[in-house]
This record gives C-alpha cells, sequence and structure tokens, in this order.
C-alpha cells in the first residue's frame, strides 16, 4: 500500500513567511527552508524578529486568513486522493493550518504547535518529532506503507529520500542542481503522472 507524502508550503500553498513579510514590509521574515535548512536556527530567528517588531500570533493569523491555495493545488489533492492515501507532512503549526486546510478541504496533516504566551506573543515552537519529515515517512514504512513524496525545500529532502520514490516540486535552480537524482517537476499535471506511474 502506498501513503503519499506533500509538503504544504510551496507545494500546495503559497509560503507563509513570505506573505507575512510582504504584509508587514519586514524583508528579514522572507527567509524560509530553501534559504536556511537549519530550522531550529530559522525559526529562532523568526521568533526574535517578530519580538523586535511586537508581532504575535494574531497578526500572522490575520495574514493567513488571505493566503488561498496555488492554482490547482485543490483540484490536485482532489485528484491524488480520489487515488490514494495523502497526508500533508509540514513544519509549520497547527496555529497556522486550520484556514488553510479549509480551504484544501480538510486533507490530513502533520505539523508542529507554537507556545504562544496569553498576551499572544510567540515564545518558543515544539516540533513534533526530531528530523519530522524523515521520521514521519519512516514511522509509516514501519506500519506496512510505502512512501512517495514530495517537497520544494531543504527539510523535505529526508522524506524524500527516504521513500519509494520522491519528487522535488516548483524548488529551486540551486536545489535540482545539487540533487539531480530526483525528478524535477513544475506543474500538478506533472506531478500528478509521475505518482500515478509508481502507484501502478
Amino acid at each position: 500500500m502506498e501513503i503519499v507524502c506533500l509538503d504544504l508550503e510551496g507545494v500546495l500553498v503559497p509560503e507563509i513567511w513570505i506573505a507575512f513579510a510582504e504584509e508587514t514590509g519586514i524583508p528579514e521574515l522572507k527567509r524560509t527552508t530553501r534559504d536556511e535548512p537549519d530550522y531550529d536556527k530559522l525559526m529562532k530567528y523568526r521568533i526574535g524578529i517578530l519580538k523586535e517588531h511586537g508581532l504575535g500570533l494574531k497578526e500572522i493569523q490575520e495574514t493567513i486568513e488571505k493566503i488561498d491555495p496555488l492554482p490547482g493545488a485543490k483540484e490536485f489533492l482532489d485528484q491524488l486522493r480520489s487515488l490514494t492515501q495523502v497526508i500533508i507532512v509540514s513544519d509549520t503549526f497547527s496555529q497556522f493550518a486550520g484556514p488553510l486546510m479549509k480551504k484544501l478541504g480538510y486533507p490530513t496533516i502533520f505539523c508542529n504547535s507554537l507556545v504562544v504566551a496569553p498576551d499572544g506573543e510567540i515564545t518558543d515552537f515544539k516540533m513534533r518529532c526530531e528530523k519530522s519529515k524523515y521520521t514521519t515517512v519512516k514511522a509509516l514504512q514501519s506500519i506496512g506503507y510505502d512512501t512517495i513524496a514530495s517537497g520544494d525545500s531543504h527539510n523535505d529532502l529526508g522524506m524524500i529520500e527516504a521513500s519509494k520514490a520522491g519528487f522535488l516540486f516548483r524548488t529551486t535552480d540551486a536545489i535540482k542542481q545539487e540533487y539531480p537524482q530526483y525528478p524535477a517537476f513544475a506543474t500538478y499535471d506533472e506531478l500528478l503522472a509521475a505518482i500515478k506511474e509508481v502507484i501502478a
């Protein structure tokens, strides 16, 4: 049995932090896992900037409410879910994911959580498990699933490498050059066709 593990941001929805950086006019918040492979370091950096500017969860959630899935993402996900099981495996946070899952038709998501003070300040974050994407696909394999994984950033490479088949999707030229062994696609039709081939 196969199960498809998809990244969320950059694959199905726009990058939340980039949208928030544009909304607030704070360019430093545009850094993502495409730029900084160390997620722990990246999140500490983001929390520091939020504190400096007096911004908290409420402001980020207001931006997220305005974010729509990427064009064609929901249709792609619906088609994929009619063929096989799909889990979104994301390094985002449950406090961010809700409105986006609603717009995507409530797929299953495994993500992390933020530590939020009573005044709404984001003080820390809790990862669901270490190397969460890699650990998730290994756990699914341990209960009898073959995993097929796709993502766009450095933090997706663990689950892509560990899976029966892995695909880069709308990634950077630098990541494509560094990991030429993984097919890289730019459209949902191409990705769906590649996944169908593995399932068949």
